[in-house]
């Protein structure tokens, strides 16, 4: 059996990641139909590119399809071109350097299949260092829904949990490069449609949220990606001008915390 799913994942010199990442989606208790592996114009010397042929060729039964870019996108414009090849209702986002639980399709699946009103969902995550494994998880989903205050308040749906319906009209803003996933969940959200969470840990990071690496690194840059995202919110008639007002100041207060904890690690590590 598998499930009526299109797996997107975007990559940009993955190629020493994207086997763990894929191999973590071909080994889910219910397999997805197809898997939609973006190539963004890595300048790897086809590294990256070489690596998504061998997984077709390791995979033949997954029915991986790649997509290679002519010019570099950014995450969002690759999730883009993969969602006009995606032949599945459903939709599932993975980023090249992270991982999902191993029945992270049949649970997240089957809940979106029973409550058909509602078009996103996502779920929680963990980071997980070197040797560690998921915990066990149970049968039950319990389900929280999200609404528009509590998701402007926080980002509920890192990309590599979130699932959604393919016909929804809204589409990552191609030239944004940092909080662009954010910026649509926000446009999902506040146009109406319906998301939830679930309260099970089904995908996993293995690099710190606001630590080193990738687009990650930059707290300042994802801050203004932040702003600038309710800022064009505010702009299409999303956002009141108050509720603007008081997330700016609050937004930057989050911010001022992260800075605060990335030293604090920092200086764990060090010792």
């Amino acid at each position: 059996m598998r499930a009526p799913v299109s797996v997107i994942i975007p990559c940009y010199r993955n190629a020493s990641t994207i086997v763990r990442a894929v191999g973590s989606v071909v080994s889910q208790t219910l397999r997805p139909e197809e898997i939609l592996l973006v190539d963004d114009c890595s300048n790897d010397g086809g590294a990256t590119l070489n690596a998504l042929h061998r997984l077709t060729e390791a995979f033949p039964q997954a029915n991986i399809r790649i997509i290679a870019m002519e010019k570099n996108t950014g995450p969002g414009g690759a999730r883009n071109a993969a969602w006009v090849e995606a032949a599945q209702p459903y939709i599932a986002f993975l980023d090249a350097d992270d991982a999902w639980h191993p029945r992270k399709l049949e649970i997240q699946y089957q809940w979106m299949a029973a409550h058909p009103e509602v078009s996103l969902t996502g779920h929680r995550t963990l980071h997980l260092a070197p040797g560690e494994t998921f915990p066990e998880i149970s049968t039950d989903s319990v389900s929280q829904t999200v609404g528009s205050m509590g998701l402007l308040l926080s980002n509920r749906f890192p990309t590599r949990t979130v699932m959604l319906k393919r016909d929804i009209s809204c589409r990552f803003d191609s030239e944004k490069r940092r909080a662009e996933d954010y910026l649509l969940w926000l446009r999902i959200v506040l146009g109406g449609w319906l998301a939830s969470t679930i309260e099970q840990p089904l995908a996993c990071s293995f690099k710190e949220d606001f630590g080193s690496g990738g687009l990650s690194a930059d707290l300042w840059k994802m801050e203004c990606g932040e702003l600038d995202a309710y800022h064009r919110i505010w702009q299409e008639g999303l956002l009141t001008f108050p509720l603007y007002l008081f997330l700016v100041p609050y937004s930057l207060l989050k911010f001022t915390r992260r800075l605060l904890l990335r030293a604090f690690f920092a200086e764990k590590r060090e010792a």
